[in-house]
């Protein structure tokens, strides 16, 4: 019976609230909803219009027939899941401590740039004097010189003779930003950073995710410094003219939302990104990998950014790429994922130089018998690309390799997007072997041989002195 009274009690209630808003209702059109009222004279054009412009939504309301009633119990609804949010918000205890970035103080070996520039760097491997192959490479997004090739040992890069160098891209780590970077700046300040190092043969650039538009641009660039490339997950602007429908379906179906909504951002709205970016890794505080750049990732790569030593290494490479706070390096860096790189990559094919056109390169061409020149990159292009990736997916590396037939393209059945290249000894190990064939280790120190007068009269020049 108490159960009953309650239910009973429950529908007087409801009636008597139903009544009230009818009475309140009608109070309302008597007093301020006749023709001759000043308020309706005043609001009735703007509302008749707004009205006309909802009626779309007529057949989602159950009652009424009209949206211009349904605002009032919007508006009540939307008041209250706004309150819920902010009471759960505040209550909620059980949420984990919020991790903060621990800025180290600097330590870059830094170069001085023609411009007046710094440009930060770090050497692992070899010194120059006994390095049989030297790599530079820039790093990706959100990252900085201290990733390079992460977990590689110094002992793999000193059995196979490698000098290894990464550095800062500008307004990263600690190097200064660049005030007007593209592409074609970013191959010159790696040109710049050879030569400044002593690197005096050529070199293999590397290219990691979006690192890899770097590598790309130095292919283009200073194509007569490199020896090579060797890219991992390499990305290519998802908006490139040269790529057909169905590349760009199997790119763009691979990400998230969020991410799909950053991409188009950077195209046409990029002075929004620093909102985002303020929210997120230039907080102060340290979240995951996946959450930060908005990534869908597979199994194996979940799986990875759970252990410790990713970790460590995250929290460490994030800190040092975000040092300066300033979100102009990461909004350049988005845009020019999405530009204009100022060439295609077709443009790196192997090809015959187009003739000039006129008489007098017709008479030379008739009387020469110089070689046809060649454009292109003339060195091997190495590409690993993980089947499981959904960052950097498959069909752009398909699509790479469309346009770029010489590039060698090694497909990883089970890895994803960080597996093959973070913390796995025998993948780097595999990687050098397949660009450099057997480990030679260093070149042999140089020993300068006095001759034997010269000899004598320094060791009796000891013996006197001691």
């Amino acid at each position: 019976m108490g159960s009953l009274s309650c239910l009973r009690l429950a529908y007087v209630v409801q009636a008597w609230q139903l009544l009230s808003i009818r009475t309140d209702r009608d109070v309302v059109r008597q007093n301020l909803l006749r023709e001759e009222s000043f308020v309706l004279r005043k609001v009735a054009p703007s509302c008749a219009s707004v009205c006309k412009r909802l009626r779309f939504l007529n057949e989602y309301l159950p009652e009424d027939r009209d949206p211009a009633h349904s605002w009032s119990v919007v508006l009540v609804v939307l008041f209250l899941a706004v309150a819920a949010i902010l009471v759960n918000t505040e209550i909620d205890t059980t949420s984990p401590v919020t991790k903060k970035l621990c800025i180290h103080p600097p330590n870059a070996t830094r170069i001085l740039l023609p411009d007046g520039r710094h440009l930060a760097y770090q050497e692992q491997g070899v010194p120059a004097d006994r390095a049989r192959y030297t790599m530079i490479a820039p790093h990706s997004f959100l990252s900085s010189r201290l990733a390079g090739i992460p977990g590689i040992k110094t002992s793999l890069l000193q059995e196979f003779g490698v000098r290894f160098i990464a550095y800062d891209l500008p307004g990263f780590g600690e190097s200064d930003p660049h005030p007007n970077r593209n592409l074609e700046s970013s191959a010159i300040d790696m040109l710049h950073l050879s030569y400044a190092v002593g690197v005096t043969d050529k070199f293999w650039v590397v290219g990691y995710s979006s690192g890899s538009m770097h590598a790309w641009a130095a292919l283009r660039y200073i194509p007569d410094r490199l020896a090579g490339a060797f890219m991992v997950a390499p990305i290519v602007n998802p908006y490139e003219p040269s790529m057909n429908k169905e590349e760009r379906r199997r790119i763009w179906k691979k990400w998230t939302l969020r991410k799909k909504l950053m991409y188009f951002l950077a195209q046409r709205f990029p002075r929004i990104l620093p909102y985002f970016y303020r929210q997120s890794f230039l907080s102060g505080n340290l979240a995951q990998v996946d959450e930060w750049l908005s990534l869908s990732l597979g199994k194996r790569d979940s799986a990875l950014i759970e252990e410790r030593i990713f970790h460590e290494f995250w929290q460490r490479d994030v800190a040092e790429s975000v040092r300066q706070g300033n979100t102009r390096p990461f909004v350049e860096e988005a845009v020019l994922q999405v530009s204009s790189w100022g060439f295609s990559l077709g443009d790196l094919k192997l090809q015959k130089k187009l003739q000039k056109k006129g008489i007098i390169f017709w008479f030379k061409s008739l009387y020469s018998r110089a070689e046809e020149d060649l454009t292109g990159f003339l060195g091997p292009i190495h590409i690993w690309q993980g089947m499981n990736d959904r960052v950097a997916p498959p069909a752009m590396s398909d699509f790479v390799q469309r346009v770029l037939p010489a590039a060698m393209v090694h497909k990883l059945l089970y890895e994803g997007h960080f597996t093959y290249f973070y913390f796995c000894d025998e993948c780097h190990r595999q990687i050098l072997s397949t660009l450099f064939g057997n480990p030679q280790g260093p070149l042999a120190s140089e020993v300068v041989q006095l001759p034997r007068e010269e000899y004598v009269e320094k060791l009796e020049e000891v013996t006197v002195t001691s």
